[in-house]
Formats: structure tokens, C-alpha cells, sequence
């Protein structure tokens, strides 16, 4: 049956559901607890063996989609996402009656047209070869009570979430952590080894979360699930979809292959100015999204689309980000958007950013005022995201032993016994590690094999990607990534190491040779990187971890076994007092409401 939830404004995508004994009860207080994802419509859908919610913000099909959508043979889906490719899927399934004019439906359509193809319950690697087909950002749960079978998938990139646990024998899952405990009996715990890990690395690794028992769906992969004699969830096979792959080739040449990959960008950006609603570009001034608001008006041209506008957020007007944006916008004439970050709205902002991030990150505080100023004129955004993953910009690339020996004295200074277990290389392989060692010196040889690590193991998709979206969805705006797009990222593995990162020269060299055929002011082309938040407001970060400095110092004296790390990461040290506070104390079960002073002294006492 469908139970009408109630009719929200312009909010995000976000789903939910419980497999197993399920309680639509809880699955309702999933949808509020995903209240600032969507939606537009907010339904819950349930059987005797799962409840299945859907929150919604309408991009494409605005007056239809609502979901969870119904199949054909007993068969319930609800996706959060885009499927940019939705319109060839569709006329290549002429005879589906098809009941939208959205682009989720195409995942029921592929669904069926596979189960008429095999007999039988389809293997996971059958699932993953129809799943294949779409090109887009994708999180989706699809039910099959013919088969009993419920499906699991994310994209290929993570770009979109999707994490589960269990408690009493049922499966929870979600697009974000929080709306797992609409379950009172998930009770959200600090997992100290993926924090190990994670002040280590500076990101999340592989499948964990900062919580206990909270994993995240693979990117790339679709898991089957299905309940045992008991009436308990189980993962009865998983299969890859696509997986990322750096391959190189041994000749790269800027006269004849710098086109075609600037062409693959503009197609990248093209598809995603699929939307019914107005688009924005995050505008930042460094090569990235400089290159977005560059190629605007021909790709807008070829998806007969309006040209975006972009914006900008700083800390004053002579800052370097401000002054490069102004100059990419004016170059190009597009309408742009700025904003001064005001003095004091950091420590205003601390608590939602803490309660919507899900992690410990506090320099990337201009999220908040740059995605709530879009979202006032705009449903959907550009960035620049993954364009340093694919072509080599972080400077951290360029010394990679340093980089390596970071880590490894990182864990060395910490006495948790979890940081000698990183050391000798004797990780549990399972949904959380995926490998057994992730010590500095065990992924830093080369270059090449860094990248692939980064890509397998969630510098894309638990840090960067995760940034985005979170604190897109905040203010009801869906980021797109068109770095990431297929055409993109598949020319960009191709790419030799040296027009990447050439030994004497710029990174990203030949991302640069494919931007010198823009019309980018060529000082833009050769921007060097620099790191987001603090370029963009590093005075008013400063103030912050100076003004929390006495705060900063007690939560590091509450974790003896990490301080020797949190010693040298105070703006880790601060997030982490502030993630407890909201995460952790009272179950985290709403937003939080105090300031972010009141909140720390919660947690220190």
C-alpha cells in the first residue's frame, strides 16, 4: 500500500527503508529525518517484509515521479539521482508502459526487461549488466517481491550515498546516517578505528563511517538481499557494476588529444544541464570551476538550455578566489552572484555544518552560505568536484614518500592499538576494510598507484563528493559533477602520468592544454591549486580555531589513545567534539538547536 506522507516545498532526494519485520513508523520518521533532501512528495511504501520512503525535490517530470514507483510485476523502486542518459533508455523500451516522464522509471524498465531475458532469480552480475546501461548519479533500492529479492546499488563514483546496518535481525538503510535512528534500537556509537584510520588519511576509508556498525554501500556496486527462515535480512551476492580503472596510455599529444578531452568535458556539462528547473555554477576562480563557467554557453547551446549564472562566496573583496571569479564571470558574461561571508557567521554555522556533514571537517564553512545563497534562486549546481582526483592536482601528489611518512607518523603517534593493526597490515577485509593494510608506505610507490588507490578507497567518494552533497542537500540544492561524468572520466584514466603531473612543469598539465582552447584568461589556465576553504576564507578559520582553542584542547584530552594526532589537527580536534555533540549525545536524533559553544561543553563536561 502507499501511505501519503505530507506535502513539503522544494526540498532534496533522500530514501529510506527497513527490510525485515519492517515498521512503517520508522520509516516515516526516516523521511523527516531526510527532511532537508526532500521533497516535493514524501511517501512511504510497504509490504509484510519491507517499508520503503522516498523523499523528493521535482527536477525533471515536475508534476509526475512521485515516488516509491510501482513495476509491473511487483516491483517497488525509490532512487535518488539523476539518469542522465534517460531518454535513449526510454525509446529503446518502446513497449514498457511507461506511467512517467522522469528519469527513475528507466530503472524499472531495465529491471524488467532483464528478468524477462533470464529465468529464474537473476545473480547479482546479471543485475550489474542492466544497471550498467544507466549513466548517471544513482543511489536506488528496488524491491522484487516476486523474486523476494531486494536490490542495493550506487553509481560508479559514489557521487550519491547510500549506507545500511542492522539491528534485531532487520536492514536499515538510508541516504544518510541520521535517518537510521528513526530505529530506537540503533543507538549511534563512535567507531574509534574508522577514526584511527580517518586522522590518519584525513578522509573516511573504504566502507566505514565515523559510527559503529554503519557502512556504506560500495560505489559501483549492487548488492541482493534477501530474508532467511527467520525472517532476517541477509546479502545473499554482490556484484560490481563499473569499476574505476587508471590505465595510461604511453603517447599523449596536446595538438591532437587536447580537443577530445575538452569535448568530453562539454559533453559532461551539457548533460547536466538536464533539469526543469534553473541551474547555478559554484564559481571558485581556480581552474576547475573556471573551466565549467567557460565551456556554459556551449553546452547550454547543445542541451537547449538557458545559461547558467554563477556564485561566489569570500571573506572580502580582496580576496584571490573573489578577484578570479569576478574576472572568469566578466570574461564570459555571465550573471554572477557574490557574496561577503560575514564575520561571525562561522560560529553561527558550526552546528549545522557538524549535524548535515556527518564528519569532522570545519575549514569547508563557506559551503553553508555559498549553497543556501544558490539555493534562494536555483534547485540545481555545477562544481568543479573529482578534476583533481582524474588529473593530478593536489600538491600532496608531487611527494609522495612525504606524503606516505605523514601517515605512517600520524599513526605512529597514536597509541590506539586499532594504528598498529593499520601498521602491520592486518585490517578484518570485509564491508568496512577492504584491504587488509592502509599504512602510508603501502600505497605511495607511484603515482599511478596512488590515484587508484584514492579512487577505490574514498578520497572521492567519503570526502569530496561527500562534502557536496551533504551540504548541497542542506539547503534543498542538488550538486552535479561533470569531471565525473562517463565521457570525462574514462579519457581522463587514459591519461600518461607525465600530463598529469609533469616532473617540471604545472599539474593537471593536460587538463591546462584542454582549458588553453577556451577562452579562460590564460592566468586562470595556470592558477596554481590551492585549498578551498582556507583560500576562500582564511582569516575568519583562523579566528574560529583560535576562539575554540580551549574547547579544541579538552576534546583532545578526552581521547588520550588519538591526541598525539588530534595534537596536530586542531580544526580535526574541534569537529570531532562537535560531532559527538550532535551525533552521538541523545542519539542524535534532530537537529541541533544550541550554539556551538553550548553544545561542546555538552560533551566536555
Amino acid at each position: 500500500m502507499i501511505e501519503e506522507g505530507r506535502r513539503f516545498g522544494r526540498l532534496m532526494c533522500g530514501i529510506g527503508g527497513m527490510f525485515g519485520e519492517p515498521d512503517p513508523a520508522v520509516v516515516r520518521k526516516m523521511n523527516s529525518l531526510l527532511h532537508h533532501r526532500g521533497p516535493n512528495g514524501n511517501d512511504v511504501w510497504s509490504d509484510e517484509q519491507i517499508s520503503l520512503g522516498h523523499t523528493r525535490l521535482a527536477i525533471v517530470d515536475l508534476v509526475g515521479s512521485d515516488q516509491p514507483l510501482l513495476g509491473l510485476t511487483r516491483e517497488v523502486l525509490v532512487a535518488n539521482g539523476e539518469i542522465y542518459n534517460y531518454r535513449e533508455i526510454r525509446s529503446q523500451h518502446p513497449r514498457f508502459p511507461w506511467k512517467t516522464q522522469g528519469d527513475s522509471e528507466v530503472i524499472l524498465a531495465l529491471h524488467h526487461a532483464s528478468k524477462s531475458k533470464h529465468s529464474g532469480v537473476l545473480s547479482a552480475r546479471q543485475h550489474a549488466e542492466w544497471i550498467a546501461q544507466l549513466n548517471g548519479m544513482y543511489a536506488f533500492a528496488l524491491w522484487d517481491a516476486e523474486t523476494g529479492c531486494l536490490l542495493l546499488a550506487r553509481d560508479p563514483l559514489g557521487i550519491k550515498p547510500l549506507v545500511r546496518t542492522s539491528v534485531e535481525g532487520s536492514l536499515l538503510f538510508a541516504s544518510e546516517s541520521k535517518a537510521l535512528r528513526a530505529h530506537e534500537g540503533h543507538v549511534p556509537a563512535l567507531d574509534e578505528q574508522a577514526l584511527v584510520a580517518r586522522l590518519a588519511w584525513e578522509y573516511p576509508l573504504d566502507g566505514t563511517t565515523l559510527l559503529k556498525d554503519v557502512t556504506q554501500i560500495r560505489p559501483g556496486t549492487v548488492e541482493v538481499w534477501s530474508l532467511d527462515l527467520e525472517g532476517k535480512a541477509k546479502m545473499v551476492d554482490r556484484a560490481t557494476i563499473e569499476q574505476q580503472k587508471v590505465n595510461p596510455s604511453q603517447v599523449w599529444n596536446p595538438d591532437k588529444n587536447a580537443k577530445h578531452l575538452l569535448e568530453t568535458f562539454v559533453e559532461g556539462v551539457s548533460e547536466r544541464l538536464m533539469s526543469e528547473v534553473p541551474v547555478g555554477i559554484v564559481l571558485s576562480g581556480g581552474l576547475d570551476s573556471s573551466l565549467v563557467a567557460a565551456v556554459a554557453h556551449e553546452a547550454a547551446e547543445r542541451a537547449q538550455q538557458p545559461v547558467p549564472a554563477c556564485w561566489t562566496v569570500a571573506e572580502s573583496e580582496e580576496n584571490s578566489d573573489w578577484i578570479a571569479a569576478e574576472e572568469v564571470a566578466s570574461s564570459f558574461d555571465l550573471v554572477h552572484h557574490q557574496h561577503i561571508l560575514e564575520a561571525d557567521s562561522f560560529d553561527n554555522l558550526l552546528p549545522d555544518l557538524a549535524w548535515h556533514g556527518e564528519d569532522l571537517d570545519v575549514t569547508v564553512l563557506f559551503f553553508q552560505p555559498l549553497f543556501q545563497k544558490m539555493s534562494q534562486h536555483v534547485t540545481v549546481g555545477l562544481c568543479g568536484q573529482g578534476a583533481d582526483e582524474l588529473h593530478a592536482g593536489y600538491p600532496r601528489y608531487r611527494d609522495l614518500k612525504q606524503h606516505g611518512e605523514i601517515i605512517d607518523a600520524r599513526l605512529a603517534s597514536m597509541t590506539h592499538p586499532f594504528a598498529r593493526q593499520i601498521e602491520n597490515e592486518t585490517l578484518p577485509v570485509g564491508d568496512s576494510w577492504y584491504v587488509e593494510g592502509h599504512s602510508g608506505a603501502s600505497h605511495t610507490d607511484s603515482l599511478e598507484e596512488f590515484l587508484q588507490f584514492e579512487l577505490d578507497h574514498g578520497q572521492l567518494s567519503n570526502f569530496q563528493l561527500r562534502l557536496v552533497d551533504r551540504h548541497s542537500m542542506a539547503h534543498s540544492l542538488e550538486v552535479r559533477v561533470p569531471f565525473l561524468s562517463s565521457s570525462h572520466r574514462q579519457a581522463s584514466h587514459r591519461l600518461p602520468m607525465e600530463w598529469r603531473l609533469p616532473s617540471n612543469g604545472e599539474e593537471k598539465a593536460a587538463l591546462r592544454a584542454a582549458a588553453s582552447l577556451t577562452s579562460l584568461p590564460k592566468h586562470i589556465v595556470h592558477r596554481p591549486k590551492l585549498p578551498a576553504g582556507r583560500a576562500t576564507s582564511p582569516t575568519l578559520i583562523e579566528n574560529l580555531l583560535t576562539e575554540f582553542k580551549p574547547q579544541t584542547d579538552a576534546i583532545i584530552q578526552r581521547h588520550p589513545l588519538l591526541s598525539g594526532a588530534l595534537k596536530t589537527q586542531d580544526d580535526i580536534a574541534l569537529g570531532l567534539g562537535l560531532f559527538e555533540a550532535v551525533h552521538i549525545l541523545d542519539r542524535g536524533v534532530q537537529k541541533p538547536t544550541g550554539s556551538a559553544f553550548d553544545l561542546l561543553d555538552e560533551v566536555i563536561g
